[in-house]
């Protein structure tokens, strides 16, 4: 088993359909890791960028085959984990819930709201273990003003703080819900990004999320309700900023983790360390690392 916290401290890249790196990636392979979770959503494209090491992945999978439900962010974010990751950036398509964030605009949310009602895969503890992460603050700081600085250098219409509603879909919002979403104040909805959020800190990675605006959600009056064909038009307008956004921030980050987000274990485990069970320590040693 590899621990991460040996190896060079890393950054991943979670995106949708079709993520596998962009232009300037030197030294570039693929890996398959196998995960006491299951399979991740895809093989990991791994490169160096700026000096940086730098691994991608695709959420949703090879030719996006899989639904937001069935999406392995346990498999997932224990694979960046052992392959050294300490920092994520998350490009997601997301609804907006305000006039004022169009299409092809970024939203950086700094919070979120849970609407999920099917998703068992939030945690990596249990079996032994119990674990309690803070999560007031769900969002990297450090992270999140990174990537405000370098989309603003890239001219992004950015918006920088935001809550995030996350539901289970597939199916879109009703009029009702996206209402109700607005008139508690939120800004943006989406369907991956909150059980990213949560494994990412069980992991002591730092996430921050660049929420890639495709449509209105279905509130606006005059505005055709979402589609996948308007989605899919955006999504590809989108593409092109978020990859010179997340090249600036690659070189923004520090090459060694020190931040909160790096040590969110320190106060979260409740079971004395003589308790954990053997097997347990080795399902989770990427997550424990040095604790192992």
């Amino acid at each position: 088993m590899t621990d991460g916290a040996a190896m060079q401290a890393a950054i991943g890249i979670i995106g949708g359909s079709g993520v596998s790196g962009f232009d300037g990636l030197e030294e570039v392979e693929r890996r398959k890791v196998a995960t006491p979770f299951g399979d991740p959503s895809d093989e990991f494209v791994g490169g160096r960028y700026e000096g940086r090491q730098v691994w991608f992945l695709s959420r949703h999978g090879k030719d996006h085959s899989i639904l937001p439900t069935e999406v392995n962010h346990r498999a997932n974010f224990w694979a960046l984990r052992s392959l050294g990751v300490r920092w994520v950036i998350c490009a997601t398509a997301v609804g907006s819930l305000k006039e004022e964030y169009p299409p092809r605009s970024v939203v950086l949310p700094d919070q979120y709201f849970d609407r999920t009602s099917q998703r068992i895969d939030h945690t990596f503890f249990g079996e032994g273990i119990v674990a309690h992460i803070g999560f007031a603050e769900p969002i990297s700081f450090g992270l999140r003003s990174i990537l405000a600085e370098a989309g603003r250098a890239e001219g992004a219409n950015l918006h920088d703080g935001g809550t995030y509603v996350c539901m289970d879909g597939p199916a879109f919002s009703t009029k009702a819900e996206s209402h109700y979403y607005r008139h508690f104040g939120f800004d943006i909805i989406g369907m991956t990004n909150l059980p990213e959020a949560k494994l990412a800190r069980e992991a002591e990675i730092a996430l921050a999320t660049l929420g890639m605006v495709t449509d209105y959600d279905c509130w606006r009056e005059g505005e055709e309700a979402v589609e996948t064909s308007t989605v899919v038009a955006h999504l590809a307008a989108n593409a092109e900023l978020s990859a010179r956004i997340i090249k600036r921030a690659i070189a923004m980050i520090p090459t060694e983790p020190g931040w909160p987000e790096h040590r969110a274990l320190d106060a979260a485990i409740f079971t004395p360390r003589s308790a954990w069970p053997a097997e347990t320590i080795e399902k989770l040693a990427p997550i424990l690392g040095e604790r192992s």
